[in-house]
C-alpha cells in the first residue's frame, strides 16, 4: 500500500491510497475523481492525460510509441505529460505527485 498526490482540475489536492500492481489511472477513477478513460487503460485515448511532477519523471519508465502517439492527439501537451494509464504503480513511485490535464 502507498499513496499518491493528485490535484484536480479545479486546483484541490487529495491523497489517495495506492496498490501495487494498479495503475495511476485505476487510483485514480477508483477515487471517484474525475478522469474519464474512455479505453479503460488500453491506451487507445488520451483521456487519462497527466502532468507528473518534473521531480518523478525519471524514476517512470519512458513513454513508448503507442503512448506518444497518442499524445499527438491530445490537447495541453507539455513535457511532463503522461497517459496515467500506462503508469503501474510500484514502490519506487510511492509518493508520485500529478495533475490533471485540463479536458
Amino acid at each position: 500500500m502507498g499513496t499518491i498526490f493528485v490535484k484536480d482540475r479545479e486546483g484541490n489536492s487529495h491523497k489517495l491510497r495506492a496498490d501495487a500492481g494498479s495503475t495511476i489511472m485505476e487510483i485514480i477513477r477508483d477515487a471517484g475523481l474525475e478522469i474519464e478513460a474512455a479505453c479503460g487503460g488500453c491506451c487507445a485515448c488520451a483521456t487519462c492525460h497527466v502532468y507528473v511532477e518534473k521531480n518523478w519523471l525519471n524514476k517512470l519508465k519512458t513513454r513508448d510509441e503507442e503512448e506518444n502517439s497518442m499524445l499527438d492527439q491530445a490537447f495541453y501537451v507539455a513535457n511532463t505529460s503522461r497517459l496515467c494509464c500506462q503508469l503501474e504503480f510500484d514502490e519506487k513511485i510511492d509518493g508520485i505527485e500529478l495533475t490533471l490535464a485540463p479536458e
